[in-house]
């Protein structure tokens, strides 16, 4: 039964891959000129053994999976793979002349979309011309999202042989009747075959996505699901609540808030799903994350180095974020940057030469206090203000602000220190969105987060 604190905590809230977040990105202070000498003075403060990681959007899919809330482009026409790769390559070679060095790639990240919607001979190329202008870091860790079921093992191989040893499957539930509502069909059997094929490989890190409360969803069918899952044991798991948000993606509206489990149940969902991971051996990791012991994001954790970006969590931390590709973005610490999130308009900013960022926020002083502060309290559960610098009005407000979560027990606040609770863990959002200045000054006349529970 959903409890009086998850009621209360169930609100819109970010996910803070970033601060401040997208919605609050101030573009009347932006430019793609303040964005490019913001990457080059953060290029030129790394040393040499620091690296910076790249992300790459890779946005097309046969078929819309309903619940989806990336930015994606529908098509079966295979042709729109070269064009595409060619200008990702082109953008690319126009960051290579902004940054101070030759850039050492530290982490490598293909998202989507669907990457494994390319061939494997077009991956190659676009990988290959990657890395002929860049350094690899001798820690790098590569990693792209794979769709159960159009991953090959010509796919695998093609990639591990460029360097990746990471591999993210979208599962998202084995129940029938849910999958059919979402559009996203893949069996037991199928994930089965590519996890035993990319361990043969040589992959040493195999994650699985999992996510509660999409429509039809039951407790029968979750629970039948992880147990699964646990039986095929990835080293990673991803428990994400489901985003429902139609008004920023309409092929949600292909069923409605009646289909979707009612708090309670969502709740529950929750509930059970966690439990039946940690009993299956699994731990859990700062928000929506479960890893076996083994894991070098659990090992991370523990080392006090877990870090989150616009990729989500990580056990590589870089300053430098460079996103390529249709909506992609970028992050050099002291600024943040989107791409146009139209191919046609993408592919024609690129052929004319431009960088083409359309979106971005440059941080001043108390945005990156403040996004310190949520950084610690999302990867570590923990955040301290020793020095002076730390405690900016801003963020004591927040403080302020934090005391009736106090009073609920999600966390501890001393006098140079915050603990976020064992109970309080649950509800990372909610704490940061205490901090969140730019998000209290300025309250949105409607929903533009998705719920927190």
């Amino acid at each position: 039964m959903i409890t009086s604190l998850e009621s209360k905590y169930n609100v819109a809230a970010p996910r803070y891959t970033s601060y401040p977040t997208v919605p609050y990105w101030h573009q009347s202070t932006f430019n793609v000129a303040g964005w490019s000498n913001a990457l080059i003075s953060s290029s030129q403060e790394l040393d040499a053994q620091s690296g910076i990681s790249l992300y790459i959007h890779l946005p097309f899919c046969e078929n819309l999976c309903t619940y989806c809330g990336c930015n994606t482009r529908i098509t079966k026409n295979h042709g729109v793979e070269l064009p595409y790769i060619q200008a990702v390559l082109k953008e690319w070679q126009m960051y290579i002349g902004l940054l101070a060095t030759k850039p050492l790639i530290r982490e490598l990240h293909l998202g989507g979309g669907t990457p494994t919607f390319f061939s494997p001979r077009n991956l190659d190329l676009l990988i290959s011309g990657i890395l002929k202008h860049a350094q690899v870091h001798s820690d790098a860790a590569f990693s792209f999202e794979g769709h159960p079921a159009n991953t090959t093992k010509e796919h695998l191989v093609t990639l591990y042989n460029l360097g990746f040893k990471r591999i993210s499957l979208g599962i998202q539930d084995f129940d029938r009747k849910v999958q059919l509502i979402i559009n996203r069909v893949q069996s037991v059997e199928n994930v089965q075959d590519i996890t035993q094929m990319a361990r043969k490989v040589g992959y040493t890190s195999i994650n699985y996505d999992l996510i509660y409360g999409l429509p039809l969803q039951n407790l029968v069918g979750l629970t039948d699901t992880i147990q699964s899952v646990l039986e095929l044991k990835p080293d990673r798991i991803a428990f994400y609540s489901y985003a429902h948000v139609p008004w920023v993606k309409p092929g949600q509206r292909k069923f409605t808030e009646q289909h979707l489990p009612s708090p309670e149940l969502k709740q529950q969902l929750y509930e059970t799903g966690r439990a039946l991971l940690k009993e299956g051996g699994y731990i859990e990791v700062g928000m929506d994350h479960f890893t076996l012991a083994t894991d070098n994001l659990h090992v991370a954790e523990i080392a006090g180095k877990l870090h989150r970006n616009f990729m989500g969590y990580t056990d590589q931390y870089s300053r430098v974020m460079i996103g390529l590709g249709v909506s992609a973005i970028g992050d050099c610490w002291t600024g943040f940057a989107q791409n146009e999130k139209n191919v046609e308009a993408y592919l024609d900013l690129i052929n004319k030469g431009i960088l083409p960022v359309v979106k971005g926020h440059l941080l001043n002083e108390v945005d990156l206090i403040i996004r310190k502060h949520i950084l610690n309290i999302m990867c570590h559960g923990s955040t301290s203000w020793i020095e002076p610098a730390d405690r900016c009005p801003s963020f004591l407000k927040g403080l302020e602000r934090m005391k009736e979560l106090e009073a609920d027990g999600l966390v501890q606040i001393f006098d140079e220190m915050l603990l976020v609770s064992k109970l309080g863990k649950r509800f990372l959002r909610n704490i940061c969105m205490c901090l969140d200045a730019r998000l209290l000054e300025s309250a949105p006349k409607s929903q533009i987060f998705s719920m927190a529970g």
